[in-house]
């Protein structure tokens, strides 16, 4: 009997480490967006295939000093105002360069040009997702050669993790570069708020292996006691924009409500009906509605 039990112990701990190695890799691959899964898709898989085509540069960077051979793709789109601020969209976890496409309609007629980039491990770019910890000084990069290219003010624009990046990434800059505003989509507090949402959501075992995973995360992503990004809004001086759905699954409507109230020019824009996926849906003008209107605000 001891020995049975010994082997049925043996076996649960397998089984247990293989579920948390297995929602590591889950967390650290997202699916990826690519223009095969555009196309997949009928949907347009770059700029010039929108109903309305738009003229655009594409090219890549190094954005990490210790990784100069990983190199992130970007698209520099033409906006509708040549005085307009240049806005570099970070896309969220899962999301590639192709989210700005629907976003080009809020983004577009109060900017000068529009970035997007594939952080790693989403897209067309190389590496793992990093899960928020290594693309804020990524996104600063990005921005210094936004400011250097084109000598604009910046406007960072976000989805999700990607809106919290941009959080980050202005409160670290400080006055080192002229941010002109901050929009953040969907944003969320702390890391396993949408780790445990999306692994529910997908059926995957969420209850017990979140803890352990985060834990071994920690250990190689360097830890999340300065993860919250309420905490880091509290440094954003520039206006700061959160977009949220009032029925978001993933990330909830009050980590929106706690970031936008931290920053010292804060302000939500709560879209009734709307969860984390559609905001910006063919027959929803709302989300580009305040886009456009907090855009228009910075001039």
């Amino acid at each position: 009997m001891l020995g049975l039990l010994a082997l049925l112990g043996i076996g649960l701990a397998i089984a247990a480490a293989l579920v948390i190695w297995l929602t590591i890799w889950r967390l650290r691959h997202p699916p990826r967006k690519t223009y095969a899964w555009a196309v997949a898709r009928n949907r347009p898989g770059d700029p010039s295939e929108l109903d309305t085509p738009r003229t655009f540069d594409t090219y890549e960077l190094a954005l990490e000093e210790h990784h100069p051979r990983e190199r992130s793709p970007i698209w520099d789109i033409e906006g509708d105002t040549p005085a307009g601020p240049v806005v570099i969209f970070t896309p969220g976890w899962g999301d590639s360069r192709i989210g700005v496409l629907p976003r080009l309609r809020g983004l577009a007629p109060h900017a000068s040009r529009i970035l997007t980039w594939d952080p790693p491990g989403h897209g067309d770019a190389p590496g793992r997702c990093a899960l928020g910890t290594r693309e804020p000084p990524m996104l600063a990069t990005l921005a210094r050669h936004a400011h250097e290219t084109h000598n604009r003010p910046i406007v960072l624009a976000g989805s999700s993790l990607g809106g919290g990046v941009c959080i980050v990434t202005t409160a670290t800059l400080g006055d080192a570069l002229p941010i002109a505003g901050v929009i953040a989509e969907a944003p969320y507090r702390l890391p396993w708020t949408p780790a445990r949402n999306v692994m529910r959501l997908a059926g995957y075992p969420y209850r017990w292996n979140i803890v352990p995973v985060f834990g071994l995360l920690a250990i190689r992503l360097g830890g999340w006691r300065t993860f919250d990004r309420a905490r880091w809004a509290k440094q954003v001086i520039c206006p700061l924009l959160v977009i949220h759905g009032t029925l978001d699954e993933v990330c909830p409507l009050q980590d929106g409500r706690d970031i936008a109230s931290a920053a010292p020019a804060g302000t939500l824009i709560a879209i009734e009906g709307r969860t984390h996926n559609d905001l910006w849906a063919d027959d929803e003008p709302r989300a580009a509605e305040a886009t456009q209107t907090f855009l228009a605000s910075l001039a």
